[in-house]
This record gives structure tokens, C-alpha cells and sequence, in this order.
């Protein structure tokens, strides 16, 4: 069973598309014990195979992701609450799924004039707070396959729209623990974001409101706050999943 997780993991690193052989390699497993496998889970749904040959995520695993992301929603939205009691400005939960950032949970600001991001939403990783801090998760080299499948349109002029200055910014936000979108997709919004350590699925926290309440002195505050709040998170996830 775990070399089975093992396989649809590396499938789904890929962006979802492998070929057997492609797959072997990957896995370090033998040609036939790899197409065992992936013969196994191609009749649970789990995969399918294309008439190419090459191997794609099934449609199985779309109901078992959406429920296990709904659950990871249900269970941050405490801690998304205390950011909004500590920040004043919207909390929001997102996963990276495949290429596209998905905003999963959210607790909104009690300030009239607050910013709401719908629950579902899909949008590309490269202008959003939360989006660049998953992706300083990953090498360099993915991150340049994933906006090379993607593209990075410019929502302000403010956008990261070079794949140099975007790596650039992720070794900054590496170094420093946090993420910050400076009106990179909303003009006159900001964002400040983390990745959560020990998360079953590549997802972040994210703080966001009008430029003008999280000034920079504002985002120095509340950056390490948001990194103490992720860590002890994340150490209830490993409790919860263990």
C-alpha cells in the first residue's frame, strides 16, 4: 500500500501525467511491480490510463481530496478565528492543488470595509501571499515547471511576472518565515501569508486587508505572530493524523 502512495505521489508531483516507465524510475520501483500497481488502482478509479499509455489521476481521488480539505477547513477554522482577534483583518485557509492555489476555509474581518475571498476559489500561486509561500516550499526547479504550465499574468502592476524575480522573492520569503503579497493581485490589498508545517496536503494560513490598516510596521508585527500560530497548528495536525 505505501508504494502505492508512493506512485500516485509522484504522478501527482508531475502534474499529474506519467508514463510507466516514467513512473518506475521515479519510484525506483521494477517495471512490472510499478505496472501492478498502477493496474490496481486503475480499477478502483483511483488512476487512469490514457489511450497514450501515460497515466493519470483518477477521478476517485477528487471526492477523498475534496473531503479531506473540507476536514482541514473545518479543523483551522478556531485558529483562523484567533487571527482575526489578533490582527482584525480576514483569515483566510488555502491548498495547493496540482498548479492552482484553492481557498479553503475562511474567517472574515469585522471591519466594514474587510476583503473577502470566496471559499473555493482557484487562482495561480505567483501573485498571492499565500500562494508564495507554498511555493517556497518547493525546489526552484519545480517552481519553474509550475509557472512554465501556468504563465504569470499580471494582476497589478505590482505582479511578479519574471520566473527570476519570483525565485528571488521565494528565498527572501524562506529566509524571513513569511510571505507578503504587496497589491500584487488587488490594488490597494495586502496579505500575509504562511505555509503550515506538518499539513497532510501543501496549505497555508493568510491575513489580508487594506493597505493603509496592515502597513509595514503592521506586517512586522503580525508576520511572526502568524509563523508561532502555523507552528502550533501544525503540531495539532500531527496529533489529530497520528
Amino acid at each position: 500500500m505505501e508504494r502505492a502512495f508512493d506512485l500516485l505521489e509522484h504522478l501527482a508531483d508531475a502534474g499529474g501525467e506519467l508514463a510507466l516507465s516514467e513512473l518506475a524510475e521515479a519510484s525506483g520501483l521494477p517495471m512490472p511491480t510499478a505496472y501492478r500497481l498502477m493496474r490496481t488502482m486503475v480499477k478502483g478509479g483511483y488512476v487512469r490510463q490514457q489511450p497514450s499509455k501515460r497515466y493519470v489521476l483518477g477521478p476517485r481521488l477528487i471526492r477523498l481530496g475534496d473531503g479531506a480539505t473540507r476536514l482541514l477547513g473545518t479543523w483551522a477554522r478556531p485558529m483562523l478565528a484567533r487571527l482575526v482577534d489578533d490582527t482584525g483583518e480576514t483569515a483566510n485557509m488555502a491548498v495547493l492543488e496540482g498548479d492552482e492555489v484553492v481557498y479553503v476555509a475562511q474567517v472574515p474581518s469585522r471591519h466594514s470595509m474587510r476583503m473577502f475571498t470566496e471559499v473555493g476559489l482557484r487562482v495561480r500561486p505567483h501573485s498571492t501571499g499565500v500562494g508564495k509561500a507554498l511555493l517556497a516550499q518547493l525546489p526552484d526547479d519545480a517552481v519553474r515547471a509550475l509557472v512554465a504550465r501556468t504563465g504569470m499574468p499580471a494582476g497589478t502592476p505590482r505582479t511578479l511576472t519574471d520566473p527570476d524575480a519570483l525565485l528571488a522573492e521565494l528565498a527572501v520569503i524562506r529566509s524571513r518565515g513569511y510571505a507578503l503579497d504587496d497589491e500584487e493581485q488587488e490594488p490597494g490589498v495586502r496579505c500575509v501569508a504562511v505555509a503550515l508545517p506538518g499539513s497532510p496536503a501543501p496549505a497555508g494560513f493568510s491575513v489580508s486587508g487594506p493597505s493603509g490598516r496592515l502597513t509595514g510596521e503592521v506586517v512586522a508585527r503580525v508576520g511572526p505572530m502568524m509563523l508561532r500560530l502555523a507552528e502550533e497548528f501544525g503540531r495539532e495536525l500531527t496529533a489529530r493524523t497520528s
